[in-house]
Protein backbone atom coordinates (compact mmCIF):
# COMPACT_ATOMS: atom_id res chain seq x y z
CA UNK A 1 0.00 0.00 0.00
CA UNK A 2 1.08 3.32 -0.78
CA UNK A 3 0.65 6.65 1.21
CA UNK A 4 -0.16 9.84 -0.47
CA UNK A 5 0.10 13.09 1.91
CA UNK A 6 -2.14 16.27 -0.17
CA UNK A 7 -1.22 19.63 0.96
CA UNK A 8 -2.61 22.91 0.15
CA UNK A 9 -0.45 25.84 -0.29
CA UNK A 10 0.10 28.05 2.69
CA UNK A 11 -1.89 31.33 3.15
CA UNK A 12 -0.96 33.99 0.19
CA UNK A 13 -0.59 37.29 0.03
CA UNK A 14 -2.55 39.81 -2.53
CA UNK A 15 -0.22 43.14 -1.07
CA UNK A 16 1.44 43.51 -3.97
CA UNK A 17 -1.35 43.74 -7.04
CA UNK A 18 1.04 44.10 -9.52
CA UNK A 19 2.75 40.15 -8.99
CA UNK A 20 1.10 37.74 -11.60
CA UNK A 21 -0.59 35.11 -9.48
CA UNK A 22 1.90 32.61 -10.20
CA UNK A 23 4.25 34.91 -8.39
CA UNK A 24 2.68 35.27 -4.57
CA UNK A 25 4.23 35.15 -2.08
CA UNK A 26 3.32 33.64 1.25
CA UNK A 27 1.90 36.37 4.11
CA UNK A 28 2.67 36.07 7.49
CA UNK A 29 0.00 33.72 8.45
CA UNK A 30 1.63 31.12 5.84
CA UNK A 31 5.25 31.26 7.10
CA UNK A 32 3.56 30.15 10.00
CA UNK A 33 1.41 27.14 9.19
CA UNK A 34 3.86 25.97 6.63
CA UNK A 35 6.66 25.50 9.56
CA UNK A 36 3.52 24.02 11.81
CA UNK A 37 2.46 21.26 9.19
CA UNK A 38 6.12 20.00 8.61
CA UNK A 39 6.23 19.77 12.68
CA UNK A 40 3.35 17.91 12.81
CA UNK A 41 4.54 15.57 9.76
CA UNK A 42 7.77 14.65 11.59
CA UNK A 43 6.30 14.46 15.39
CA UNK A 44 3.40 11.87 13.46
CA UNK A 45 6.25 10.05 11.74
CA UNK A 46 4.71 10.90 8.35
CA UNK A 47 8.15 12.52 6.79
CA UNK A 48 7.30 11.89 2.87
CA UNK A 49 9.87 10.05 0.83
CA UNK A 50 9.07 12.36 -2.02
CA UNK A 51 7.87 15.67 -2.22
CA UNK A 52 5.88 17.20 -5.71
CA UNK A 53 5.07 20.66 -5.45
CA UNK A 54 3.93 23.26 -8.02
CA UNK A 55 6.13 26.06 -9.02
CA UNK A 56 3.58 28.42 -7.86
CA UNK A 57 5.84 30.82 -5.07
CA UNK A 58 3.22 30.35 -2.74
CA UNK A 59 3.48 26.62 -3.01
CA UNK A 60 6.95 25.91 -3.78
CA UNK A 61 7.50 27.90 -0.73
CA UNK A 62 4.98 26.01 1.58
CA UNK A 63 6.88 22.95 0.31
CA UNK A 64 10.01 24.25 1.23
CA UNK A 65 9.02 25.47 4.87
CA UNK A 66 7.40 21.72 5.19
CA UNK A 67 10.50 19.70 3.79
CA UNK A 68 12.72 21.58 6.41
CA UNK A 69 10.69 21.75 9.63
CA UNK A 70 9.80 17.81 8.75
CA UNK A 71 13.30 16.47 8.71
CA UNK A 72 12.93 15.79 4.70
CA UNK A 73 16.41 15.12 3.12
CA UNK A 74 15.44 14.94 -0.44
CA UNK A 75 15.27 17.89 -3.32
CA UNK A 76 12.01 18.66 -4.42
CA UNK A 77 10.36 17.96 -7.42
CA UNK A 78 8.83 20.55 -9.50
CA UNK A 79 6.28 20.57 -11.70
CA UNK A 80 4.42 23.87 -13.32
CA UNK A 81 1.34 21.04 -14.63
CA UNK A 82 -0.09 21.16 -10.73
CA UNK A 83 -0.49 24.69 -11.14
CA UNK A 84 -4.77 25.32 -11.75
CA UNK A 85 -4.98 21.80 -12.09
CA UNK A 86 -7.59 19.21 -11.49
CA UNK A 87 -6.46 15.57 -10.38
CA UNK A 88 -6.07 14.14 -13.42
CA UNK A 89 -3.06 16.28 -13.44
CA UNK A 90 -1.77 15.10 -9.82
CA UNK A 91 -2.58 11.48 -10.81
CA UNK A 92 -0.74 11.55 -13.55
CA UNK A 93 2.37 13.02 -12.26
CA UNK A 94 1.52 10.25 -9.39
CA UNK A 95 1.89 7.67 -12.18
CA UNK A 96 5.73 8.70 -13.01
CA UNK A 97 6.74 7.79 -9.26
CA UNK A 98 9.27 5.36 -8.65
CA UNK A 99 7.78 2.48 -6.85
CA UNK A 100 10.86 2.78 -4.11
CA UNK A 101 8.90 5.74 -2.55
CA UNK A 102 6.07 4.50 -0.22
CA UNK A 103 4.75 8.09 1.75
CA UNK A 104 4.33 10.94 -1.40
CA UNK A 105 3.42 14.40 -0.91
CA UNK A 106 1.41 16.58 -3.36
CA UNK A 107 1.52 20.59 -2.93
CA UNK A 108 -0.75 22.20 -5.11
CA UNK A 109 -4.06 24.15 -5.26
CA UNK A 110 -7.36 24.64 -4.69
CA UNK A 111 -10.22 23.70 -6.30
CA UNK A 112 -7.78 20.50 -6.97
CA UNK A 113 -6.78 19.74 -3.95
CA UNK A 114 -10.20 19.39 -2.76
CA UNK A 115 -11.19 17.60 -5.47
CA UNK A 116 -8.47 14.94 -5.63
CA UNK A 117 -9.16 14.27 -2.05
CA UNK A 118 -12.84 13.25 -3.00
CA UNK A 119 -12.01 11.89 -6.08
CA UNK A 120 -9.52 9.36 -4.28
CA UNK A 121 -11.83 8.38 -0.78
CA UNK A 122 -15.20 9.27 -2.25
CA UNK A 123 -15.44 11.93 0.37
CA UNK A 124 -15.60 15.55 0.34
CA UNK A 125 -13.38 17.60 2.19
CA UNK A 126 -12.15 21.04 2.77
CA UNK A 127 -9.40 22.18 2.36
CA UNK A 128 -8.28 25.63 3.45
CA UNK A 129 -4.72 27.09 2.92
CA UNK A 130 -2.18 24.61 4.63
CA UNK A 131 -4.67 21.85 5.18
CA UNK A 132 -3.17 18.26 4.66
CA UNK A 133 -4.86 15.34 4.44
CA UNK A 134 -3.29 11.70 4.40
CA UNK A 135 -4.17 8.79 2.36
CA UNK A 136 -3.56 5.27 2.14
CA UNK A 137 -3.77 4.27 -1.22
CA UNK A 138 -4.76 0.15 -2.39
CA UNK A 139 -1.88 0.15 -4.62
CA UNK A 140 1.73 -1.44 -4.54
CA UNK A 141 3.04 0.78 -7.96
CA UNK A 142 2.42 4.06 -8.02
CA UNK A 143 1.39 3.52 -11.81
CA UNK A 144 -1.87 2.38 -10.88
CA UNK A 145 -2.70 5.51 -9.36
CA UNK A 146 -5.99 6.39 -11.27
CA UNK A 147 -9.36 7.97 -10.77
CA UNK A 148 -11.30 4.43 -10.23
CA UNK A 149 -9.12 3.51 -7.19
CA UNK A 150 -10.99 4.19 -3.59
CA UNK A 151 -8.06 5.05 -0.63
CA UNK A 152 -8.92 5.62 2.93
CA UNK A 153 -8.37 8.90 4.57
CA UNK A 154 -6.75 8.25 7.65
CA UNK A 155 -6.47 11.90 8.57
CA UNK A 156 -7.07 15.71 8.13
CA UNK A 157 -5.06 18.33 9.91
CA UNK A 158 -6.35 22.33 9.23
CA UNK A 159 -3.98 24.81 11.05
CA UNK A 160 -6.74 26.27 12.49
CA UNK A 161 -7.65 23.29 14.12
CA UNK A 162 -4.53 22.40 15.81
Amino acid sequence: MKELLILRHAKSSWSNSRLADHDRPLNKRGRQDAPRMGRLLRDEGLTPDLIITSTAERALSTAELVALNSNYEDSLQLTRSFYHAGPESYLAQLRQVDDAYQRVMVVGHNPGMEELVEELTGHYERMPTAALAHIRLPVTRWADCHEAITGTLLNIWRPKEL
